[in-house]
């Protein structure tokens, strides 16, 4: 990397226009964006069943004034006294409490920003393996969440159909898709 591109103002010390529970705002200085509260970032989970299905979970997003279709998903170390949780142990959590399903084993795929020109947060994609169904899943108390299975096979015009409906489609699903598929690139 060249270091002598970085723009200077982006270098400042941060400061901070707001301060939310979950979210701040900050600025470097003309630079503004959001910034996690949380120090562990997110993780987005792909998750494959026993029957080849891939999940998808459905919920209304405030921000989006839209009902969206995404991956399990969640932020790491939200829960009072998870502060230092890792991102494998938030996946297997939040797999569960979103679907219903448990996992054997996580293993991580890949990270990046979710948005490098307005925030700050970085999300891991990791895939679950060897799953069981042990309950309905749907969320936490504060969540609606309804869960999709849909054939592997069928995901990418599953998506699109569901985006011609009105929903609102996290483009990273696209990504998890090819990651599924090429899993052999990442161990």
């Amino acid at each position: 990397m060249n270091s002598d591109r970085i723009p200077q103002d982006a270098t400042l010390e941060p400061e901070t226009l707001h301060q939310g529970k979950w979210l701040s705002l900050r600025r470097r200085g003309r630079w503004e964006y959001a910034e996690r509260n949380n120090p562990g970032g997110a993780v987005i989970i792909l998750a494959v069943t026993p029957a080849d299905n891939i999940l998808f979970v459905e919920q209304y997003r405030v921000a989006a004034q839209k009902f969206t279709i995404e991956m399990p998903a969640g932020l790491v170390g939200d829960l009072a006294g998870s502060e230092s949780e890792s991102v494998l142990l938030a996946a297997q959590r939040e797999l569960e409490e979103e679907t219903g399903y448990r996992c054997s084993r996580v293993t991580f795929v890949h990270e990046g920003p979710t948005s490098a020109g307005m925030s700050s947060e970085i999300i891991a994609f990791v895939r679950a393996h060897e799953l069981v169904k042990v309950s309905a899943g749907g969320g936490d108390e504060s969540e609606d969440i309804v869960v999709h299975e849909v054939p592997r096979k069928d995901a990418g015009a599953w998506l699109l159909a569901r985006s011609a409906e009105g929903y609102s489609i996290d483009p990273k699903l696209f990504a998890g898709l090819w990651f599924i598929e090429h899993a052999g690139l990442f161990g």
